[in-house]
């Protein structure tokens, strides 16, 4: 990946680039009105970028328990960017309630879910 760093950290975001995967962890507790923009700012660089090699995005969401309509468009917009590019979209640790909440609008569809580390490593095999 020209120009972008491997490894990105900032207040929102931690951004992790692998060989064929982009591992984004949501720095929480809450994605919301103000998170939102940033986190696509900081991220799609590295949808850009890593072209048709990446063949997972995951994005973590173990730190975060609150998430608004735009934090949910986030996910959508993001999700459509990776499988552009061919990759597999997963979220990984998301709690209970924020899974409802993907369920309830349908955005379990657009993504496999993982729990834990060990349904993470099965989905990237």
């Amino acid at each position: 990946m020209p120009d972008l760093p491997t490894q990105k950290k900032t207040t929102l975001v931690e951004i992790d680039v692998r060989e064929t995967l982009l591992y984004v962890k949501l720095v929480g507790p809450q994605v919301g009105q103000r998170e939102s923009p940033i986190i696509s700012q900081e991220v799609e660089p590295y949808l850009r970028s890593a072209g048709k090699g990446m063949r997972h995005f995951i994005i973590d969401l173990q730190s975060v328990t609150f998430m608004s309509s735009m934090g949910l468009g986030v996910c959508i917009a993001l999700r459509h960017k990776a499988a552009a590019a061919g990759a597999k979209p997963i979220l990984f640790g998301t709690s209970k309630e924020l899974l409802q909440l993907f369920t309830m609008m349908k955005i379990d569809q657009l993504y496999k879910f993982a729990k834990d580390q060990a349904e993470l490593d099965s989905l990237l095999k």
